[in-house]
C-alpha cells in the first residue's frame, strides 16, 4: 500500500464577504503534498497562497472542500488540535525569555514532563546551532538568528507538517541565501513535511523539492523547480518565473508532442506541447533568455532573427542583451555566462542577429 500524502487539498475554496461584495481568496483548489518533501506555494501578493497556509493550520476555516492530513479530514478541525506548526514572518518570540526557554514554551503548554522539554530543547539547540546562545534573551540576538529560534520553537513539538509564511522576507539578501540553505538542511535532517510560501521565484528555485504556482486563488501548475522553470505550460507561469521571451505564431503542423509554428519575425520554429495539448491557430511561444546567443547579422544560416541591440545590462557572472526585433515592435532578451577578461563584440545600437538553441522552445497553452 502506497504512503499516504502528507496533506491533500480536495477542491478547496475560502470565499471571504457576501453578496455583491463576495470573492474566491481559494478557489476549487486541489493538490497533493507528499511526505516529507519541501513543498513551495508560490504567486504575487493575493494569489491566495497564504489563505491557502491559513486553511491548512486551521486560523481559517473553507467554505468548501476537503483537507486531509495523513488521510483524515481536518477541514473542521480546530488549529490547536492539528499536528502542525507554523513559523510567521515577525517570529512571534517572546522578547523577555531566553532562547532555551522560547525553545521550550510550546512544550510546556503541552504539559510535557520537565526532563523531556530539557532534553528537547537541548537536540534542538544542536539542531541549529545556537547551544552557545541558550541564554541570552531573544530581544539581545541578530534577526538571522530570532529566525533560527523561531524554527527550532515550531521543530520541537515534533509536527506532522511545517508551515512558513514568507519567514526569510525580513532578513537581508546574504542572510536570506545562508537561511534557504539551512532551511533546506533542517528539512532532510528532520524528515519532517514543509509547506513554504513566498513570491521571491528564486527562494522557491532553490529550497523546494516542487512548486505550486498560484493566480487569483488557483494552482496553475506543480512540478519541480526544473520542470516549472524550463517546462512552464501556462503564460502566466513562464513570465512569473524568471525572465522569458513571447513570440506570437501560427501552427503549421503538429505531431509527436512537437509544433511546427510560423512566427513570421522569427521564422518557423520546432516548439514543444504541454502534455495532452492540441494547439489550432494561434499561438503563443516561450524562449528563455539563456537559449539564445547574439551572431553576426550577416551570418547565413546561423540567424534565425535579427534586430537592432537597444541595452547592454552586465551582471558580473553575465550580460543581458536587451534586442528590438526586425519587425521593430518585438522586444528580445538574452543572456550570456561571462568569461574572464572577454571583450565586447556587441555594442548599444549595432545590428544583430539571433540564434536559438534546438528544443529550447516551448507552446504555452494560452
Amino acid at each position: 500500500m502506497a504512503d499516504l500524502n502528507a496533506v491533500e487539498i480536495r477542491n478547496v475554496s475560502k470565499i471571504f464577504g457576501f453578496g455583491e461584495f463576495a470573492f474566491a481568496a481559494v478557489n476549487d483548489t486541489s493538490v497533493a503534498i507528499r511526505q516529507n518533501e519541501f513543498f513551495t506555494l508560490l504567486g504575487p501578493s493575493g494569489c491566495g497562497k497564504t489563505t491557502l497556509l491559513r486553511l491548512i493550520a486551521g486560523f481559517e476555516f473553507p467554505t468548501s472542500g476537503e483537507i486531509l492530513l495523513n488521510g483524515e479530514n481536518i477541514a473542521a478541525m480546530p488549529p490547536f488540535k492539528r499536528p502542525v506548526n507554523t513559523v510567521f514572518q515577525s517570529y512571534a518570540l517572546f522578547p523577555h525569555m531566553t532562547v532555551a526557554e522560547n525553545i521550550g514554551f510550546g512544550l510546556q503548554m503541552l504539559g510535557r514532563p520537565k526532563a523531556e522539554i530539557q532534553a528537547r530543547v537541548a537536540e534542538m539547540l544542536k539542531l541549529v546551532r545556537m547551544e552557545e546562545l541558550r541564554g541570552r534573551r531573544t530581544s539581545q540576538i541578530s534577526g538571522g538568528q530570532q529566525q533560527r529560534v523561531a524554527l527550532a520553537r515550531a521543530l520541537a513539538p515534533q509536527p506532522k507538517v511545517l508551515l512558513l509564511d514568507e519567514p526569510l522576507s525580513a532578513l537581508d539578501y546574504k542572510l536570506r541565501k545562508d537561511m534557504q540553505i539551512e532551511l533546506k538542511r533542517l528539512q532532510a535532517e528532520t524528515g519532517i513535511t514543509f509547506i513554504f510560501v513566498t513570491h521571491d521565484q528564486e527562494e522557491a528555485l532553490t529550497m523546494s523539492d516542487r512548486v505550486a504556482v498560484m493566480s487569483a486563488g488557483r494552482i496553475l501548475q506543480v512540478g519541480s523547480p526544473r520542470e516549472i522553470y524550463d517546462a512552464p505550460t501556462d503564460r502566466f507561469v513562464a513570465d512569473f518565473i524568471g525572465e522569458t521571451n513571447f513570440l506570437k505564431g501560427r501552427v503549421v503542423s503538429a505531431a509527436n508532442g512537437v509544433a511546427d509554428v510560423d512566427t513570421g519575425v522569427a521564422g518557423r520554429i520546432a516548439a514543444a506541447l504541454p502534455q495532452g495539448f492540441a494547439p489550432d491557430g494561434e499561438v503563443t511561444v516561450v524562449l528563455r533568455p539563456e537559449h539564445a546567443m547574439l551572431c553576426a547579422p550577416e551570418a547565413a544560416g546561423e540567424c534565425q532573427m535579427t534586430g537592432t541591440l537597444e541595452n547592454v545590462v552586465y551582471f558580473g557572472t553575465d550580460t543581458h542583451y536587451h534586442v528590438l526585433l526586425s519587425d521593430g515592435v518585438t522586444p528580445f532578451t538574452l543572456r550570456e555566462q561571462n568569461k574572464p577578461l572577454q571583450a565586447a563584440r556587441f555594442a548599444q545600437g549595432d545590428k544583430v542577429g539571433i540564434s536559438l538553441e534546438a528544443n529550447a522552445a516551448r507552446v504555452l497553452r494560452n
